[in-house]
């Protein structure tokens, strides 16, 4: 899982080629700056290597832990869930950066929150720092989801929606996308109490950056 590049919407430059008539380029606005009624799209992808299938959630407002831990509860209900209907136990493989980032309190109180949500034994395995490259994710989804729409200013939310939700490739990649208009409030600060009802186990090894994340019984 991860996040990719934010993109903003709007009539902007966007890197590669297309096809277009001839003496008929593309226009687009000389500096980038954020347009206030339309906003950025950021685009939050959850990667299945197994299948080679994808689920990402486009957000509008801030990129945070619980933005990123609501988009695997949405893969999970639209598509883990179907796939692994057996499953106890999930294995989340993410950065050290970022909403997901290992040392964010929220992130792990998100996880707290979701694996009491779907009843899941959650493990953790977060990439050393400066190794984000490593995540399959960048070369599996979001390098194939970039040449998709390559060439083309992204003017709508729903138009960066709909282009990802048609990327595809030769080896069967296939890939669900859907608009999350919910608003994730940035700033939010767990105490230590919060921090130590937490049903999390870190492990022997890197523990900073490996655990595992118990859920709650439902009251």
């Amino acid at each position: 899982m991860d996040t990719k590049k934010k993109e903003l919407v709007g009539d902007f430059k966007n890197g590669g080629r297309e096809y277009r008539p001839r003496g008929r380029p593309q226009e687009v606005r000389v500096h980038d700056f954020v347009d206030e009624a339309l906003g950025k799209a950021i685009p939050y992808g959850v990667y299945d290597l197994q299948h080679n299938e994808g689920w990402v959630s486009v957000g509008i407002d801030h990129d945070t832990a619980q933005f990123a831990a609501t988009t695997i509860l949405r893969w999970w209900r639209e598509m883990g869930h179907a796939r692994f209907p057996h499953a106890s136990a999930l294995l989340i493989m993410a950065d050290s950066g970022g909403s997901n980032r290992a040392r964010c309190r929220l992130w792990k109180v998100a996880l707290q929150d979701l694996a009491t949500a779907t009843g899941l034994r959650l493990t953790v395995c977060h990439f050393p720092p400066g190794t984000s490259k490593w995540n399959k994710i960048e070369h599996r989804l979001f390098s194939f989801i970039a040449q998709n729409w390559r060439g083309n200013p992204v003017v709508t939310v729903q138009a960066i929606v709909e282009l990802i939700g048609h990327t595809k490739t030769t080896k069967g990649l296939m890939v669900k996308a859907a608009l999350d208009t919910h608003r994730y409030p940035s700033g939010i600060k767990v105490p230590d109490e919060a921090l130590a009802q937490l049903h999390l186990s870190p492990h022997s090894f890197h523990g900073e950056w490996n655990y595992t994340i118990r859920p709650k019984r439902k009251i």
